[in-house]
């Protein structure tokens, strides 16, 4: 019970300090989730954030209850998916509550402007760590480019990418090994 009260609160804290949506909280998870408490390595956070991309809903929801789950089953899946959703939900009724009447204010307008840039950073920071930990050899350097061209001139669903690339890496992977395998014969 003791882990799935620290699942909850963890990932609350995660939810609450956390602007910007799921890729704006990479830099977060990875120190709190892989070198704070080791509940995954890094290679496993990149894992969770690339399912958690093309599966249904956010991101930072299928990340943390994919954590969970991995510490303690569904009971975790569940602590850390309602830990990291709890404070969007408190935050969101209030600012819903109110933003109605504040929203035309010059200084609020101003605020959203700095944010939306504060969030842009935190998202490409983001991007910077997942391409240390993910382009590694002169295949992922072509799988990046090809997917970076055509989400750029291809208006495809983010999944077709993720199909793709999972396929060409497995037809790469395969390929590899045949060609070892023959080398040492």
């Amino acid at each position: 019970m003791r882990e799935l009260i620290d699942l909850f609160l963890t990932f609350a804290r995660i939810g609450s300090l956390t602007f910007g949506g799921g890729y704006a909280m990479l830099p977060i998870l990875e120190r709190e989730v892989v070198d704070k408490r080791g509940w995954a390595t890094n290679e496993e956070l990149m894992d969770y954030y690339a399912i958690g991309q093309c599966t249904p809903g956010i991101i930072a929801v299928n990340t943390a209850t994919f954590i969970g789950n991995k510490r303690r089953g569904a009971a975790g899946g569940i602590a850390a998916t309602l830990g990291i959703v709890f404070p969007s939900l408190v935050i969101i009724s209030i600012i819903a509550a109110f933003l109605s009447n504040f929203a035309d204010l010059e200084i609020v307008r101003n605020a959203f402007a700095g944010i939306r840039v504060c969030v842009f950073v935190l998202i490409l920071n983001a991007t910077v760590r997942i391409s240390r930990s993910s382009i590694k050899d002169s295949f992922a350097v072509v799988v990046f480019l090809i997917v970076m061209a055509g989400s750029t001139l291809l208006d495809l669903s983010p999944v077709i990418f993720v199909i793709a690339a999972g396929i060409a890496g497995i037809i790469a992977k395969v390929f590899l090994q045949k060609n070892e395998e023959e080398a040492g014969r």
